[in-house]
């Protein structure tokens, strides 16, 4: 019966829950985070996905440059929406222009060519930073969007509509 445990056995998870060990509880946290992968050029790699796009991306530290197939970021993705979609995964992990991003992107249009490029660079800011995870995770970043257009079957006009019916 000496493993049984009592109220006053317990202080410590009151301590817990009002707080008194957050400290201790973030250090455990941090250590069980795995090493960052950075190459020898200081960038760290990651690959994103979206429809039929695929991003290859590499991030380093830097003052927000967005290079994208060698153009600038703001002639590629014309449309301020796209921009928009790239730009996310570093605001809701509090980095806004802290990363320089040098990606390549081929298939796809531009919208999952931004999607895969958001991707990428979620998946590259935890390879470089794994402590930005919950934030990333929480914001939906690091799911691979996995909706695709549909394939035309044979006997349909399309996907799934069929021919205009003629009575006569």
């Amino acid at each position: 019966m000496a493993d049984t445990k009592t109220l006053d056995d317990l202080k410590d998870l009151k301590d817990l829950a009002q707080g008194g060990e957050t400290a201790a509880v973030a250090a455990v946290a941090e250590a069980n985070l795995p090493e960052p992968k950075i190459d020898a050029q200081g960038r760290s790699y990651a690959t994103g996905r979206r429809k039929n796009a695929i991003a290859r991306v590499w991030i380093k530290p830097g003052s927000g440059k967005v290079t994208v197939n060698g153009r600038e970021f703001d002639d590629y993705f014309a449309r301020p929406v796209l921009r928009m979609v790239i730009n996310q995964p570093f605001g809701a992990a509090d980095r806004k222009d802290q990363f320089d991003v040098v990606c390549t992107v081929c298939g796809g249009g531009l919208s999952g060519q931004a999607g895969a490029v958001r991707h990428g660079i979620s998946r590259a800011l935890i390879t470089f930073e794994p402590a930005l995870r919950p934030s990333l995770k929480a914001g939906g970043f690091l799911t691979r969007d996995s909706r695709a257009v549909e394939r035309k079957k044979y006997g349909r006009a399309k996907a799934r509509r069929s021919f205009q019916f003629s009575k006569r």
